[in-house]
């Protein structure tokens, strides 16, 4: 295994990290705010951290086969969680390491879970990092990385087929590198876009960054402990709704439509599916709590917003639907599973893991009734792979049994089963707020150290589709 190249790639990457942080620290400087020395203390962390992995794997030779890319991506996101959570812990704005570690990779993985009762105590530079960290985290700091990759002599496709969220991702371009660069454009290019809207409806400049990123990220970090709600603004709330949305839909059709080719969108079976998935959840939970609101308008503003935020893994708020009947609160529980489309920043087992799985299903019941029929499955009218169905269907079993092992382990802790159950979820799927007492109105704060520690296990497992930490975690992988 070329363990020099996999180092020579963290240490890039651990720069990346502290070049990030420039922003935040010209913030806090501007503000004059006491998180200075936390942001400069983890820029020394991580430029120290990446120059010495620089200096120890200089000039890396060899290619990067699948084994070292399923190293590399599973180290990198572990290494951006530990140094990226310097700065919130030398502040002195988490009680512990771990604390500020949980929050760092629920930023990364995009999963917005917190520990903090009040968000609005962090600083400026804080509650930017936090953001940024969960920016980053949408498109994957491995994507940013792959850009650079052609001049070290190898190729990401490995890299890209380890992180890339979902079980395909249509190649844009020949080159890997292009692909990177192009998604990234298109991801920097709709954040812009929802930063203007959200300052022309009354958020000022900084509200309005923070949530374009976490909302581009599906990730839910707010600078405002009530989150979204804390605007009590309708148009902020269709403003995000639509941006979660387009967030939770595959880049590649964004990019198709940004290339005229708009009928994409409806083309694409997945999306058909996904749209309907949130169609249906809208109306079977309007239905449910039609007794909670006055006036249709009211209603659609509420529901469509946390029906969006949920199935597309994002997590704002604007309404605590904890309080909503139990019947809701399922289908809200239903729809942090399934999660957003295959190449997205949602979380999630995606929509087309579960059509294929509901087709699969379909096929076995025809097999039994018909034993001599030839039924193939076919997604976007294009034959499965066999290869392709082994591989979801594996990863569903590795999901179920990781969600059983993780669920009982909280409830061994002591939690609810509500709690336990959700926070797993929540996490697994890269949503945040579960239910119970970590639904929108509470927080990740009480849960004992050890459950903090296996959640944000989950966190990286559900960010990277569970396979590439359990190839890594395997001792089949090491052997020679």
């Amino acid at each position: 295994m070329n363990i020099r190249l996999v180092v020579n790639l963290l240490g890039r990457g651990a720069l990346s990290i502290a070049f990030a942080m420039v922003a935040p620290l010209l913030i806090s400087y501007y503000h004059h705010e006491d998180d200075f020395l936390g942001l400069a203390a983890g820029f020394l962390v991580c430029l120290a951290t990446g120059v010495s992995m620089m200096i120890l794997s200089r000039r890396p030779t060899g290619e990067l086969r699948h084994r070292e890319g399923f190293l590399f991506v599973t180290l990198a996101w572990s290494l951006a969680g530990l140094l990226g959570a310097v700065p919130f812990r030398v502040s002195g704005y988490f009680t512990s390491y771990m604390d500020a570690l949980f929050e760092t990779v629920s930023g990364f993985t995009t999963t917005g879970a917190s520990v903090l009762p009040v968000v609005e105590v962090l600083p400026h530079g804080l509650l930017m990092w936090r953001s940024l960290i969960q920016w980053l985290g949408g498109m994957g700091i491995i994507v940013l990385t792959i850009a650079i990759l052609p001049y070290l002599g190898v190729g990401g496709m490995q890299i890209f087929k380890a992180e890339a969220p979902g079980p395909t991702m249509d190649k844009l371009r020949p080159r890997i590198a292009e692909t990177a660069k192009l998604l990234w454009g298109i991801y920097v290019g709709i954040t812009f876009a929802e930063i203007v809207l959200l300052y022309i409806f009354g958020m000022d400049g900084f509200d309005a960054c923070c949530h374009a990123f976490t909302t581009m990220a599906t990730g839910g970090f707010s600078p405002r402990t009530a989150s979204v709600a804390a605007y009590s603004s309708a148009y902020i709330d269709a403003v995000i709704t639509v941006f979660m949305l387009v967030a939770g839909a595959n880049f590649a059709l964004h990019y198709a439509a940004l290339n005229g080719n708009v009928k994409r969108y409806f083309l694409s079976q997945e999306f058909r599916w996904y749209m309907a998935i949130f169609v249906l959840g809208c109306l079977f939970i309007l239905w449910v709590t039609k007794d909670l609101f006055t006036t249709l308008p009211e209603a659609l503003r509420y529901v469509a917003f946390q029906t969006s935020s949920i199935l597309t893994t994002t997590g704002f708020a604007t309404y605590d639907y904890v309080q909503w009947p139990v019947a809701a609160q399922s289908m809200l529980l239903f729809l942090m599973i399934i999660g957003g489309c295959a190449g997205s920043t949602g979380g999630g087992i995606k929509v087309m893991r579960l059509g294929i799985l509901i087709k699969f299903a379909h096929r076995e019941i025809m097999k039994l009734v018909h034993p001599h029929a030839v039924v193939s499955i076919k997604w976007d009218r294009i034959p499965v792979a066999p290869e392709i169905l082994q591989s979801i269907v594996g990863f569903s079993i590795f999901y179920v049994m990781l969600f059983i092992l993780a669920s009982l382990i909280m409830a061994m802790l002591g939690l609810d089963f509500i709690t336990s159950v959700s926070s797993v979820i929540a996490c697994m799927s890269n949503i945040g707020p579960g239910l119970a007492s970590v639904g929108p109105a509470g927080n990740y704060e009480q849960i004992p150290y050890i459950g903090k520690a296996l959640l944000t296990f989950c966190m990286l497992a559900g960010r990277l589709e569970i396979y590439t930490v359990l190839v890594v975690l395997s001792p089949v992988f090491w052997r020679r």
